[in-house]
C-alpha cells in the first residue's frame, strides 16, 4: 500500500497516513479519505480542504 502525506497550508502540520496521529486518536494506516469533510486541523483550525498532498519522491 502506498501511503500519502498531507500538509496544512496555514500552519504546515503534516499528516502522514502511515503514522496516523495517535495523539488525536487516529490509528496508523488511516487514509486521508477516511477523514470526514468536517474535520479540522488540530493545530490551527483549518478545514480538511486546506490541506495539500505532498509529493512523494
Amino acid at each position: 500500500m502506498t501511503y500519502r502525506k498531507w500538509c496544512c497550508m496555514f500552519c504546515d502540520l503534516v499528516y502522514d497516513e502511515q503514522l496516523g496521529s495517535p495523539d488525536e486518536g487516529i490509528a496508523p494506516g488511516t487514509p486521508w479519505d477516511a477523514f470526514p469533510d468536517s474535520w479540522i486541523c488540530p493545530d490551527c483550525g483549518a478545514s480538511k480542504g486546506d490541506f495539500m498532498m505532498l509529493e512523494v519522491g
